[in-house]
């Protein structure tokens, strides 16, 4: 499975930003994408993950309400919409695939990751 993430930039905090993950090769063997991120000098962490088949979403508690995670079948396509920035959000932004039951948080539990894209805002 291959993921190119997309989409980062610089914003001024309060402003919004979308995300894309794009999946090709090997994608039925995914059942739920991710979204993880670093900040410098921090640990990756989860931020919202999704299931293909369903919809269903999970977020950390960190990002609930600010940011929502969705997705395009036809295009193998997920998305993370970004509301309310803050400069605590500026990080690397990392999508990632997993074949598991339920929706999993833990950085172990997902498969494969895309490359990155920086997400820097500014207070």
């Amino acid at each position: 499975v291959q993921l190119q993430a997309s989409g980062g930039g610089l914003v001024q905090a309060g402003d919004s930003l979308r995300l894309s993950c794009a999946a090709s090769g090997r994608t039925f063997s995914s059942t739920v994408m991710g979204w993880f991120r670093q900040a410098p000098g921090k640990e990756r962490e989860f931020v919202a993950a999704i299931r293909w088949i369903n919809g269903n979403t999970y977020y950390a508690d960190s990002v609930k309400g600010r940011f929502t995670m969705s997705r395009d079948n036809a295009k193998n396509t997920v998305y993370l919409q970004m509301n309310s920035l803050k400069s605590e959000d500026t990080a690397v932004y990392y999508c990632a695939t997993a074949d598991r039951i339920g929706i999993p948080s833990l950085l172990g539990e997902y498969d494969y990751w895309g490359q990155g894209t920086q997400v820097t805002v500014s207070s």
